[in-house]
């Protein structure tokens, strides 16, 4: 079950934004992602928890940040559910995507299942669902996605793969790097892994 500590920071001006404390594991319907984030001052900000299937998709999706809370799953295309802080009101929403995206690296791990690429194959164009941070408010973002390589390096553990990423947001023509060993995000914009308890577990073959 690896478990750890990334730090979150903004990807353009690297603005310190806290950190995301997790843990992940597989488990018999998938896999799941179960963090805590903390801000600058190590004020509690929030939390994540994400279950996906076999095939990447999601089976139950929960963020909470500014006392916003949305509640998700994989039910005709992505459905959610966002409330506000006072809890009097909640919003429903579907569209047709087949899964969410966020600032927590739990989300990048997640579409990288969902597409199931293959090392030099032509990217892959994917609609999704994104809850942009700080009231989690519903965004739907068209982004292209491409495993450029997959390298093996040596650790005192054995061998890991780690797989790199090329994703191109649609709307801006952005395009970033994002490397992946197993179920844990090595870096991606945004993100850099500060601490890992046990080594990445690859729960799935790709």
């Amino acid at each position: 079950m690896p478990r750890g500590r990334y730090s979150l920071h903004d990807p353009h001006d690297h603005t310190p934004l806290g950190e995301e404390h997790f843990h992940c594991a597989p488990g018999p319907s998938g896999w799941r992602y179960v963090s805590q984030l903390t801000g600058p001052d190590g004020d509690h900000r929030g939390s994540v928890d994400l279950a996906i299937d076999e095939l990447g998709r999601p089976i139950r999706m929960e963020l909470n940040a500014a006392s916003w809370q949305v509640r998700g799953a994989a039910i005709d295309g992505v459905t959610w559910v966002r409330t506000d802080p006072t809890g009097t009101e909640a919003t429903e929403g579907n569209i047709a995507a087949p899964g969410f995206t966020g600032t927590s690296p739990a989300f990048l791990v997640a579409t990288t299942r969902l597409l199931r690429l293959t090392p030099g194959a032509p990217a892959t164009r994917v609609r999704l669902l994104a809850l942009t941070d700080p009231v989690l408010a519903p965004r739907t973002v068209d982004q292209a996605w491409a495993l450029v390589a997959r390298r093996e390096h040596p650790t005192d553990s054995g061998p890991l793969l780690v797989d790199e990423y090329q994703v191109s947001a649609l709307d801006t023509g952005e395009v970033h790097t994002i490397h992946i060993a197993g179920d844990v995000v090595l870096s991606a914009p945004g993100i850099e892994l500060e601490h890992l308890e046990t080594p990445p577990s690859v729960f799935e073959e790709q």
